[in-house]
């Protein structure tokens, strides 16, 4: 089976630092208007990250740009909380970005907080109608826009998924940082698809590694017990501890991003975030050519991916049927 594609970086080593300017501004070449965009990312930088950077700058050179020459872009990582993306978002305006690119909705929180002129494009953000981000998803108006990650209407699919592959659940936790996601949102959607497939909703709130171990261990305390794992800084940066904990008390579990699945989580079913990111640098080329982020529509995603993990599926005694598996886009064995 086809395993995940990984986008190598030139100077991946400096991508490990929280703080990287790439490349260094001393390298941009005189005579031209050199354009700064300025990213930040909730996660701490890993090779997902990185594969969605470089996603990111190969999109941005395939539109003519060249890094060194006349863009440069500066990124910071591991904004997992309000108080550090504040301090972070307001870090990179200080170096006069002309867009900035803000990864995950603690991050756009942070920079829209700071800056009510400066283009902003999102990726990785959930219902940006609902969270107040734009008015509309057509013609969002003001200085943001970006790219949708998932829609509350996504927990019931996460919901069906997890039933096909284990179809003894009858409890399942939401699990997210309601300060950093929109668990709420999904909470309220799950409720109509939950009672047609005879499932206990839980809404799984955590702040902490401590609040994921005790919402893990209560879920799988006795049998029947399932976990949807939602788009989250909290949860993706620590997914090892919860992928961990989810084997450690045997609950079958669904994880937003495929990655997950890579690392040893049941099934993932989610966007193709490198899409994502080759998508943000179309609008960052088109706001640097004079188009304003007010008038570029929010985009959903249209790409999704189902992984299944076969060895954990073995560990928790699963049998996913033949019918599941000619549909997944990968099984890992």
């Amino acid at each position: 089976m086809r395993r995940r594609e990984f986008i190598a970086l030139i100077g991946s080593a400096a991508m490990a630092a929280p703080f990287v300017s790439w490349p260094f501004a001393a390298r941009a070449q005189q005579g031209g208007r050199v354009r700064r965009i300025a990213v930040l990312v909730s996660q701490a930088t890993n090779s997902d990250v990185q594969a969605n950077n470089a996603a990111f700058e190969k999109g941005l050179h395939d539109l003519g740009w060249t890094l060194g020459r006349d863009l440069v872009i500066d990124y910071r990582f591991g904004a997992t909380d309000p108080a550090r993306a504040a301090s972070l978002a307001k870090e990179l305006i200080a170096t006069a970005p002309d867009v900035v690119v803000a990864v995950g909705l603690v991050t756009l929180d942070a920079f829209r907080d700071q800056t009510t002129t400066l283009p902003i494009i999102f990726a990785r953000v959930s219902n940006p109608v609902e969270q107040g981000f734009v008015k509309n998803l057509a013609k969002p108006g003001g200085n943001i826009t970006g790219f949708s990650n998932f829609e509350p209407a996504m927990a019931g699919k996460w919901l069906q998924t997890l039933k096909d592959v284990a179809p003894s659940v009858e409890r399942v936790a939401l699990m997210a940082n309601p300060e950093t996601s929109a668990l709420d949102n999904y909470f309220r959607s799950v409720a109509a698809p939950a009672h047609a497939l005879a499932v206990e909703p839980i809404r799984g709130a955590v702040y902490n590694l401590d609040d994921v171990h005790h919402v893990i261990a209560a879920i799988g305390d006795k049998p029947g017990g399932g976990l949807i794992v939602l788009p989250d800084g909290l949860t993706l940066s620590n997914r090892a501890t919860v992928i961990a904990l989810a084997a450690k008390y045997r609950v079958p579990a669904i994880y937003p991003f495929r990655v997950c699945a890579d690392d040893g989580g049941l099934v993932a079913y989610g966007i193709d975030t490198n899409a994502q990111f080759r998508g943000a640098a179309s609008y960052v080329d088109r706001i640097l050519k004079g188009e304003k982020p007010g008038d570029l529509p929010v985009q959903a995603p249209d790409k999704f991916e189902l992984v299944l993990n076969l060895k954990t599926a073995k560990a928790l005694d699963l049998t996913v049927s033949p019918n599941l598996l000619l549909t997944a886009d990968e099984v890992i064995e």
